[in-house]
């Protein structure tokens, strides 16, 4: 019979790349539940396209207009804003005891799978949500040419 010794150590390093490979399954989860790499809110989009245009929907609920900075390139676009707090009172009888909102500022750069043409954008921002239309770029098909020789 041969005698193996008890390596505690070694077992703990283990169990630690065990817990660091389900914490990395569970990172693109998070992800798209709307939470950056870095911990901070962003918000949740959805993106689709047609024949003709891409459409992102970004969801913003309780977020104004002019709290809202959008900017979109040919390639990505880029969705800033901010979260105020409401106006404070000093009566005592108004006080908040718990909240669980989210309340500073965002920013998001979403890649978009095709370019656009970024000066003819249509935008919607209705209940909550923010709706923009981006025409593709028109590419060139490839075109078939007939030579003649001479």
């Amino acid at each position: 019979m041969t005698l193996i010794r008890w390596q505690p150590w070694q077992e703990i390093d283990t169990l630690r790349r065990q817990f660091d490979d389900l914490f990395e399954e569970l990172a693109p989860i998070s992800r798209l539940a709307g939470r950056a790499n870095n911990g901070m809110w962003s918000p949740a989009i959805e993106l689709k396209t047609t024949d003709d245009a891409v459409v992102l929907r970004a969801e913003l609920p309780g977020i104004k207009v002019e709290d809202l900075d959008i900017q979109v390139s040919r390639d990505n676009v880029a969705i800033a804003g901010e979260y105020k707090t409401e106006e404070k009172t000093e009566d005592p009888a108004h006080q908040v005891y718990r909240s669980e909102f989210r309340y500073g500022s965002f920013k998001r750069v979403i890649p978009l799978p095709v370019p656009v043409q970024n000066d003819k954008v249509e935008a919607n921002f209705k209940d909550g949500i923010l709706t923009l239309s981006m025409l593709k770029i028109e590419t060139e098909q490839h075109k078939v040419v007939k030579v003649n020789i001479t």
